[in-house]
């Protein structure tokens, strides 16, 4: 789950970008954001990256020494394709969404589990990382990874964000759906922007053991207890295994829904904000996919968030992964696209129908290579993936490190990258590739200080 899939929301009115921050008409201090827009009807104006601000979703953030977020990704910002019907991950979503209302009802009929998909991808640094008890070490906060508005406020890079809001107002059982931005490699399966499905369920210790013979004698809470690989150090083993056994069987029946009967396996692993944390893979046509990682949430999560008294669970899956896999879908670009051809495959009646995506017709691939020296003082591959996205922007399927070269006299180092050119809607022109090449190879030398070698 790569610190990419855990943990939630808050009630709309209290999480509306900015959180924490939505009653203030007034600039605020600290890098985080003045509102210059009041109303919430009609849609949020375009963002706009001035000297010293940028402006996202009717705030205003001023820039520092963080500020790395770029034109190609803000314009992202607000599409919510989780939430555009009939499109693939609405689908998806909504497969999900359905289960779980089906499947659990509370006290009096209702669904047990509440959704939120429409929480602003805004969030402070505290609430994307802090709040998850991920360590100010920690190589997932490094700004070459991150998109950050200012040293205060980011484009959150995990739903989980979220979470120790939501549970602070009183939320037991709740899912959430959300856009999530990460600098990353370029291929057919990798993208800056990508959507996030999470649940999260806590219990009381009533809730927990009504159904267990003599449960009035059990307890969610020990003293003096010890961390081991199964548990942590305030919970009863008993209560921990009863909660694993819920979040794998609730887990279980949400995949067998998805994709029918499978072979399910669980591979234990580790994450900052669940222990013990698990990997679930499914064995599909063959091969053993990884489809979410999930864990029993870390007692301290929910102490900070107002909820000592329960003991929970929380799990995370990626929307365009479950649609690649389901709709059979080879690139992760499609996903945005306007092509009708690729949009009216998934308007269908039923959400559970079968859908088996039928490629548009592949147009030519045209590929140029870079190659330069790299700076003295340092190079980060994904600070060159993100110029090439700024740049060539869905015109770039694959960018593909080929040849690493030390000179054995002087020390000096050199990339050469293959950047590959396709169109998803049309063919593309070598005179077109070649102005969009020039153009990284410019930016390249006066962005990232590399020296060229074509």
């Amino acid at each position: 789950m790569r610190l990419r899939l855990l943990l939630l929301p808050s009630l709309r009115s209290k999480l509306h970008p900015p959180p924490r921050h939505c009653c203030s008409s007034s600039p605020i201090t600290n890098g985080v954001a003045s509102r210059r827009r009041f109303s919430t009807e009609g849609s949020a104006p375009r963002p706009v990256i001035g000297p010293d601000s940028v402006e996202v979703l009717g705030y205003s953030y001023p820039r520092d020494d963080f500020t790395n977020v770029t034109p190609k990704i803000l314009e992202k910002v607000g599409r919510n394709l989780h939430n555009q019907s009939h499109h693939p991950l609405w689908l998806i979503k909504e497969r999900i969404k359905a289960h779980f209302y089906s499947s659990y009802m509370g006290r009096w009929g209702n669904p047990l589990f509440s959704v939120h998909d429409n929480l602003s991808p805004v969030v402070t640094v505290e609430q994307n990382f802090d709040s998850l008890l991920i360590p100010p070490t920690h190589p997932s906060r490094k700004k070459g990874d991150n998109y950050y508005l200012n040293r205060a406020t980011m484009l959150r890079a995990h739903t989980s964000a979220h979470q120790s809001d939501l549970v602070r107002s009183g939320l037991d059982a709740f899912l959430l759906a959300g856009d999530v931005y990460r600098r990353d490699e370029i291929d057919a399966s990798h993208y800056p922007v990508f959507h996030q499905m999470e649940g999260v369920r806590l219990f009381s210790n009533h809730e927990l053991f009504s159904q267990v013979k003599d449960g009035h004698q059990l307890s969610l809470f020990e003293s003096g207890g010890r961390r081991t690989p199964q548990k942590q150090e305030t919970h009863t083993l008993e209560a921990v295994k009863l909660v694993e056994f819920n979040l794998k069987q609730t887990l279980t029946r949400l995949i067998t829904n998805l994709f029918g009967d499978l072979e399910v396996r669980w591979v234990d692993c580790y994450f900052p904000f669940t222990h013990p944390s698990f990997e679930m893979e499914v064995r599909f046509h063959g091969d053993w996919l990884e489809v979410l990682g999930c864990g029993v949430m870390e007692q301290e999560l929910l102490n900070s968030a107002g909820a000592g008294n329960k003991l929970g669970w929380a799990f995370g899956l990626g929307l365009e992964r479950l649609a690649m896999v389901l709709y059979s879908i080879p690139d992760i670009r499609l996903f945005w696209s306007q092509d009708e051809r690729f949009l009216k495959q998934f308007r269908v009646q039923d959400i559970h129908q079968p859908i088996c995506f039928q490629p548009l017709s592949k147009y030519p691939p045209l590929h140029n290579d870079i190659s330069f020296w790299l700076p003295d003082d340092g190079f980060t591959e994904n600070d060159f993936y993100e110029l090439v996205r700024s740049v060539g922007g869905d015109l770039v399927e694959k960018v593909s490190l080929v040849d690493d070269f030390t000179h054995p006299k002087t020390g000096r180092r050199s990339h050469c990258y293959r950047i590959v050119y396709r169109h998803m809607e049309r063919t593309l022109t070598q005179q077109e590739v070649a102005v969009v090449h020039g153009q990284i190879q410019q930016d390249a030398e006066s962005e990232l200080g590399v020296q060229g070698r074509y």
